[in-house]
């Protein structure tokens, strides 16, 4: 019995390590598991490996079925897709650690560290007793459900937070506050904001919940970033109330212009994606936006310096980057395209960020104006309309040379208006087209006929 227990578990781990299937999209290759594979190993730099792979490689921290089935419910609950609840720690499951770890910035290795564990499942659990509270918190956070995840973290990093069964502790300066509806033993705690003490010579608060040593002080919330979905919205209502569109002859506000085009390319680059995912053969389009998400960990780097370094020096680091990739130029920037619509589908900045990047460096320049879009309106990169300028003239450029414009094609006004509204921006002089002066008809001769 036990020995075709052990060959049913050799089994199961050769299905689960067996290769990705590889599929074809719109004239070129979209590997699914690449984009956390390829470009995994192109964020380390390390070689590729050899294909086989030894009991050895994944060994669970805590290879228990009960404890599997908790970490698995627990990721499940805070939308990181780890599948059905089983307890077996496969494939799928290390995908949704290595998206719950890049999320909360933690190292992406796919295995849980006692910490991240803890805070993983206690999260949970905390979370199923809230009742209403949690639903109120999950409501106020622009990241929704996860949003408990930072929330949590904040308070057990300042002494205010409960662990999976354990009574909570007050940070000094803070008011327990019990919840009388919850039945017996399962009422829930919260620490209210603790009070700022006097200020400090020099003027400015100090405040009772100390940083944890060596980080960097933060007074700006938990990072909540800007949704674009949201921001298209309310540009669509401004645009309907103006009665349409703003023009080249009409705009007066450049800001308006380039967030209606900015919105405008948003639909286009969803549009174009989604209709390559339906050619994608043996993945939903679920598992392709999973494996989506899983690599823009793997590009934030380049993605941080958009908002710190010059355009030719983020495309150097990014080519570099596209060059140890192991992918074929033409499976990266069909992977590229897709995950530019999974990003923008998603409100996922970082994915779509990454993506036009990519997309940029490998010479499909027209998408340059996606990031100057998102420089010059703060729209998940620090607002620096300043380095905008840059991306936005080589995208403009690039059609000007003869390189087909990828959003709204048929429109070949819009490129004077990018050009006149992303100039105004950054305060540059509009140069005007020299006054074409009449010039008298020439005279035509006469000649006299005489009969």
């Amino acid at each position: 019995m036990r020995i075709k227990y052990f060959i049913s578990a050799a089994l199961a781990s050769a299905l689960m390590l067996g290769t990705t299937s590889r599929v074809q999209a719109d004239g070129g290759d979209f590997i699914a598991g690449a984009v956390i594979g390829g470009l995994l190993g192109a964020a380390s730099q390390q070689p590729k490996k050899k294909t086989t792979t030894s009991t050895r490689s994944y060994r669970p921290r805590l290879p228990s079925t009960q404890e599997g089935k908790e970490i698995q419910a627990s990721l499940n609950y805070f939308g990181f897709n780890a599948g059905s609840v089983d307890g077996q720690l496969g494939q799928k499951t290390r995908n949704a650690v290595s998206s719950y770890q890049a999320y909360l910035g933690y190292p992406v290795t796919g295995q849980l560290s006692p910490f991240e564990q803890e805070l993983l499942i206690s999260s949970y659990n905390r979370a199923q007793a809230g009742g209403m509270q949690t639903s109120q918190l999950v409501a106020a956070s622009p990241d929704g459900t996860r949003g408990l995840l930072k929330q949590y973290r904040s308070e057990m990093a300042s002494g205010g937070a409960t662990m999976a069964g354990a009574p909570m502790m007050a940070a000094p300066g803070t008011t327990v506050v019990v919840n009388p509806v919850m039945p017996q033993g399962q009422g829930t705690l919260t620490a209210a904001a603790p009070a700022p003490t006097a200020p400090a010579a020099g003027g400015m608060p100090a405040f009772a919940a100390a940083q944890p040593e060596g980080a960097m002080p933060s007074f700006m919330g938990n990072g909540a970033t800007v949704s674009l979905a949201s921001h298209c919205n309310k540009v669509s209502l401004m645009t309907n109330t103006n009665g349409g569109f703003v023009t080249e002859a009409s705009m007066s506000d450049p800001n308006q212009a380039l967030n209606e085009q900015f919105c405008l390319a948003r639909t286009y680059a969803i549009s174009t994606g989604e209709d390559m995912i339906s050619k994608v053969q043996g993945f939903t389009p679920e598992q392709i936006a999973q494996q989506c998400q899983g690599f823009a960990p793997t590009m934030s780097s380049q993605v941080a310096a958009l908002s710190i370094q010059p355009r030719d020096q983020v495309l150097t680091d990014t080519s570099a980057f596209v060059l140890n990739s192991g992918m074929s130029p033409a499976q990266l920037a069909s992977t590229a395209k897709i995950c530019l619509s999974v990003g923008y589908r998603t409100d996922d900045m970082d994915v779509a960020l990454a993506s036009s990047l990519l997309l940029v460096a490998l010479g499909e320049r027209a998408y340059g104006e996606l990031l100057g879009h998102h420089l010059s309106q703060g729209v998940g990169v620090t607002r620096r309309p300043d380095l905008a300028q840059a991306w936005y003239g080589d995208s403009l450029s690039a059609i000007d040379a003869g390189m087909p414009a990828v959003f709204a094609p048929g429109q070949p006004e819009r490129q004077g208006l990018l050009r006149k509204a992303s100039m105004s921006l950054s305060g540059a002089v509009i140069p005007q087209p020299a006054p074409v002066v009449p010039t008298s008809a020439p005279a035509l001769p006469s000649f006299g006929v005489t009969e």
